[in-house]
């Protein structure tokens, strides 16, 4: 049972986070929180120990006071905050942490551009019928759930809770 969470909850939460983001711009603050409440729940049955569980917390933390200035600088959304500091809890402070950051930057980066090319080209996509969420051409923000989200399907198969899964799978 806590394998089939440890394999569900994390990628489900931050699919569902990316295609809200990505058609609203929003990000449910409900994603975030049950990410940060699973992980508190699973992570025992996992094997993580009270350190153990306290370094994640510390990693979570620490993404939090990065995004929390980058949130009042104007710099990043507050769901995009909340959904990174929830997905950072499940790292931990691990190099799968570093791998998991790297990724979203990568993605974001990408994904910027992907985005300020389309809004290029609105013209042309309207004109065409193609579908294509119409916040996604008039919004002033990017989407940044959608980076998040790859970038943890990216970096969770080495996550801590992922090995610690397939350990008692074997």
């Amino acid at each position: 049972m806590t394998e089939a969470a440890i394999f569900v909850i994390f990628p489900f939460c931050l699919g569902f986070a990316a295609f809200s983001d990505l058609l609203t711009m929003t990000i449910p603050n409900r994603v975030s929180a049950i990410l940060l409440g699973s992980f508190f729940v699973v992570a025992p049955f996992a094997g993580l120990g009270f350190s153990e569980i306290g370094q994640h917390l510390a990693a979570a933390l620490a993404v939090f006071a990065v995004c929390f200035c980058l949130f009042a600088t104007n710099v990043m959304g507050g769901g995009d905050a909340k959904l990174l500091t929830a997905s950072a809890i499940w790292f931990g402070i691990t190099p799968s942490l570093t791998a998991f950051l790297l990724y979203v930057s990568i993605f974001g980066g990408l994904l910027t551009l992907a985005i300020l090319m389309l809004r290029r080209q609105e013209n042309a996509i309207l004109a065409s019928g193609i579908p294509v969420p119409q916040l996604l051409l008039t919004a002033k923000k990017i989407p940044y759930g959608v980076a998040i989200a790859l970038g943890g399907f990216a970096a969770y198969p080495a996550s801590p809770l992922m090995e610690a899964a397939f350990a008692r799978l074997s």
